[in-house]
């Protein structure tokens, strides 16, 4: 058995690439070149091929050029390009991965029409050999007439191409072994036949004209590819070449027929064709077919139709869990299933494509309003719902499915596609398993939405996020024991954003971690600058960690390096993380708090009592702040006690955290009475507008300076 190439210590993918290609193509076609030379003439080839198809963005185009170096190498025997053809297709993918597959097809596509086109010319190279032969004999005197005669006698019984000649009425006067072995008629057959006993049902008109003026003598030549029936009824494709013969007075006196078979070259672009349109799994149509009927859509589709267009955009809910448990066989054998179902939901006109992953889409090209729409959604659901039985069980996988359907003239190709996109992420939101409607007001927040997260990574690396401070008062004195670091975006177009509309997109995106990075090092270097201005009497800086950043593995090293870089102690430093983030299952954020408990900085549980409580975990974690959501307060809020319960809990989760030895402070606080209630219930700290907005740097050491209390400060 072969060894696979990973395994081959320093092996080179495109020597195998070359050794594997010179193994096919050996022996197809007559090559004047030993093996070694073989294999460095395609290593040369290969390397262009990989190029090609791994760069940024691929180069199909690059594939012509190589088809044109094979005919000039003489690679043209009738097995070379399709075993070429079928080995990158398989080969590339191997070694580079199926992310290089679309970029293959396209190769393998330009590749065959080079190909195809560099032997199409050597040919036509010959047929104007051969029709100059004539010319010559004709003028040559009379002992150079019998060689001249001689040579196109050669050239006429020996030509790997079809020949004929005919006289003016269409009669065929004579034909060379190709064209009988082409045909499958013998010389005398062809002699009972006339040009016109080879018309095909698919001619186009235009042919036929092209004929009538040779004959009046108004051209000498015209080329045409057409079709022609063999003998046996079997169809063939040529490339036909028809010339005029003229006599010593210029006069019209024979027709010269020279015919190519390119039959096979049609099956392979036909091949390739179809490969380059449908998906290898499923034999859906794929993306490109897709984008293909789309765009035709909206340009056959003139201004002030009524022409309406509907898409269904799917995807599979459970797939991943499928693939990643039972593996991809399974999985790919899933895919297959749902392809079935989905054709056989469509209807007639309705284009089923896999689109990627687990992505499928129906395209109704022509729809009659939402409601047909939703009718093909609930056929997909109820086709989807029963269990398919692979690798021993029974398995499930559900759907979620975002419906368009708009007039073709209010909308394009591209937002179309957007528009189902951003439909199928609500679907999906909203407990998967169903279908959404698309709704252009709440897609115009989605697209803000995905907007924004587009452009977060830019925003940070251009330092378009800064920090304000909302101070953390101590409710027995009103007086600044810390602030809470508060991120904003100034964005350059819509002026200053608030966290509730980019957070969200940074933790999916991933770019909360170098967001989180940058909000970290500046809360500590101004924390630093109050702790070398007021000593102990400076407020402690207590900064938001996403669950994203708990699970980096350098986190503790770099919260260590930021501290020894700026100067601040360690005790002036808290993070604040989410209920949920700390009562995961998964064991890296509670390593992490250990390690940043162990430098000595201080640990709140942000929004407590708003997650699903596990309080025998919460003794067990290093903490030392709960915070308790807003929420829990507004019933405390008026001078008259609006809401019994609300105090009863808030006082029970003082209790709770004053059991646990923590320090409890209370988010949202707004009113004096309020605060007053919070301190008569045991809450050490409160954070709200009673007491300030969040702050500048510059503002919170003012407010230090001038050392009164909060609640004074606001009243004034």
């Amino acid at each position: 058995m072969t060894e696979p190439l990973s395994a081959v210590p320093d092996a080179d993918p495109i020597d195998d690439l070359a050794a594997a290609w010179a193994d096919e193509v050996e022996g197809t076609s007559y090559v004047s070149m030993a093996s070694d030379e073989l294999q460095a003439h395609l290593r040369e080839l290969a390397e262009r091929v990989v190029d090609a198809v791994r760069a940024d963005p691929p180069r199909p185009a690059a594939g012509a050029a190589i088809g044109r170096r094979l005919v000039a190498a003489h690679f043209t025997g009738p097995e070379t390009v399709e075993r070429t053809l079928v080995l990158l297709a398989e080969r590339l993918p191997a070694l580079y991965g199926p992310e290089v597959t679309p970029a293959v097809h396209a190769l393998t596509a330009t590749l065959a029409a080079g190909y195809a086109a560099a032997l199409r010319d050597r040919t036509l190279d010959e047929q104007e050999a051969i029709r100059r032969a004539v010319l010559v004999a004709r003028h040559h005197t009379e002992q150079a007439l019998h060689a001249s005669e001689a040579r196109f006698r050669a050239m006429f019984h020996e030509a790997a191409i079809g020949i004929g000649l005919g006289d003016m009425q269409g009669r065929i006067l004579e034909v060379n072994p190709a064209l009988t072995r082409m045909f499958g008629h013998t010389v005398d057959e062809f002699r009972r036949l006339t040009v016109g006993d080879l018309t095909h049902p698919d001619d186009a008109p235009s042919v036929w004209q092209f004929y009538e003026r040779l004959l009046r003598g108004e051209i000498d030549n015209f080329r045409v590819e057409k079709r022609f029936f063999r003998r046996n009824g079997e169809e063939i494709v040529g490339h036909l070449t028809l010339s005029l013969v003229r006599d010593e007075e210029g006069r019209p006196a024979y027709q010269l027929a020279m015919l190519e078979d390119v039959t096979d070259r049609h099956r392979l672009q036909a091949h390739l064709a179809y490969q380059a349109y449908h998906d290898p799994l499923t034999d859906l149509a794929n993306r490109a077919r897709l984008t293909e009927r789309l765009e035709r859509v909206f340009t056959e589709t003139r201004p002030g139709s009524t022409r309406r267009i509907g898409v269904c955009f799917l995807d599979l809910d459970g797939f991943k869990t499928i693939n990643d448990s039972l593996g991809h066989d399974v999985g790919d054998t899933m895919l297959q299933e749902v392809a079935r179902r989905l054709e056989e939901c469509a209807g007639e006109g309705e284009l089923v494509a896999r689109t990627g992953g687990d992505e499928f889409v129906v395209l109704v090209e022509d729809s009659h309003g939402v409601d047909g729409l939703v009718a093909l959604a609930e056929r997909v659901l109820a086709a989807l719902s029963p269990p398919v039985r692979l690798a021993g069980q029974e398995l499930v996988v559900g759907a979620s499915m975002g419906l368009v359907e708009q007039a073709v003239t209010e909308t394009t190709a591209s937002d179309l596609m957007r528009a189902a996109d951003i439909t199928l992420y609500t679907a999906k939101a909203e407990g998967r398993g169903r279908f959404a409607v698309h709704d252009p007001g709440r897609d115009e927040a989605e697209t803000a939405r995905f907007s924004l997260s587009a452009a977060l990574p830019s925003a940070v690396s251009h330092g378009e996020f800064f920090v304000l401070y909302q101070p953390l008062v101590s409710l027995a004195d009103h007086r600044v024991r810390g602030v809470e670091a508060l991120v904003r975006w100034q964005h350059p177009r819509l002026g200053v954003l608030s966290p509730s509309l980019f957070i969200e997109p940074a933790e999916e995106t991933g770019v909360i971690v170098a967001l989180g990075r940058t909000v970290l090092e500046t809360a500590c270097r101004d924390a630093r600058d109050w702790y070398a201005e007021f000593g102990d009497a400076a407020p402690f800086v207590s900064v938001n960690v996403a669950p994203r950043q708990l699970l980096e593995p350098g986190l503790v090293a770099e919260v260590g390096a930021l501290l020894e870089r700026t100067g601040l102690p360690s005790h002036r430093l808290q993070v604040e993380l989410t209920e949920r983030a700390l009562t995961t299952d998964e064991g890296a954020p509670l390593k992490a708090l250990d390690g940043l408990r162990a430098l000595g900085v201080r640990i709140a549980v942000d929004d407590f009592g708003t997650g699903y409580s596990n309080l025998s975990y919460l003794r067990k974690l290093p903490v030392d702040v709960i915070k308790l959501d807003g929420s829990f307060g507004e019933g405390l809020r008026e001078e008259e006690l609006s809401d019994e319960v609300d105090e009863r809990i808030v006082g029970t989760l003082v209790a709770l955290g004053h059991a646990l030895d923590l320090t409890v402070t209370a988010e949202g606080v707004e009113t004096a009475p309020q605060a007053a209630r919070l301190r008569a219930l045991g809450c050490d700290e409160g954070q709200g507008w009673l007491f300030a907005p969040a702050l500048p740097a510059a503002d919170v050491a003012d407010l230090v300076r001038r050392g009164a209390p909060l609640a004074a400060l606001r009243t004034r």
